[in-house]
């Protein structure tokens, strides 16, 4: 059974229906609370586009960085991972000019800016968060205000304004509740869910990241370890891995 807002809301209102309401309870919490609402619809439109498997770790990436480290082209290497942003990319490059040229360096070099990956895709859904928990206090301000406006009419006119003029000035005033929670529902719950990916998506990223750089060659490692190393490198991803 479908039902009609403005309907239910004209009805308990006097017959003042949802954009009649929403005129009469502009101010300047409605502006910050729109003006909110475009960030947030700005930043889930940002999230849907961006934040997808093919963009945090792409196959192709991984699969040239594996073909040159199983071929030892490491020059090849080098200028692949120095023109790529893919993320495996970036930490394969801060692995190969770490100073020093030492495994543990590279190591080191390679965590640092792993981390860096991770925090660049978080902070993209910072925005709903911030967004998402100042809505309703956004709303709430609205509301106290409209609140005090209406209490403050009816002391200026001596205790004796109509209880439908008061109800009518108490309903402008929650409508500013209304709106923040109508912000902040879907702007939590994106966060939510686009957390989550994210955070899916980066852990992947860096399990391959650390066996790529693990399978670097470096001069104070062992040749059997390289070899090793190599091998890892060159064996193919499991068909059911989740990206």
């Amino acid at each position: 059974m479908h039902y009609d807002l403005s309907f239910v809301l004209a009805e308990t209102t006097g017959g003042v229906g949802l954009f009649e309401l929403f005129q009469k309870s502009f101010d300047i919490f409605t502006i910050l609370l729109l003006l909110a609402s475009m960030v947030s619809v700005t930043v889930i439109v940002k999230c849907f586009m961006e934040i997808t498997p093919e963009a945090i770790l792409p196959i192709e990436s991984e699969r040239r960085i594996r073909q040159n480290l199983a071929a030892d082209r490491r020059d090849d290497l080098e200028v692949f991972v120095s023109r790529d942003d893919a993320f495996v990319s970036r930490v394969v490059h801060a692995a190969i000019t770490a100073p020093g040229g030492t495994k543990a360096s590279a190591r080191e070099q390679a965590e640092l800016v792993a981390s860096e990956q991770c925090g660049n895709w978080f902070r993209k859904l910072e925005p709903l968060s911030i967004i998402g928990n100042l809505g309703p206090l956004l709303g709430l301000a609205g509301t106290v205000w409209g609140m005090i406006y209406a209490f403050t009419s009816l002391g200026s006119a001596g205790g004796q304004a109509s209880a439908e003029a008061l109800s009518s000035g108490i309903a402008k005033a929650l409508f500013h509740t209304l709106l923040g929670l109508m912000l902040a529902v879907p702007s939590l719950l994106v966060y939510g869910f686009y957390k989550a990916r994210v955070d899916r998506l980066c852990t992947r990223a860096l399990v391959i990241s650390s066996e790529l750089v693990d399978a670097l060659p470096f001069d104070d490692e062992p040749a059997a370890a390289h070899a090793s190393a190599a091998d890892a490198a060159r064996k193919p991803q499991p068909a059911g891995a989740t990206r």
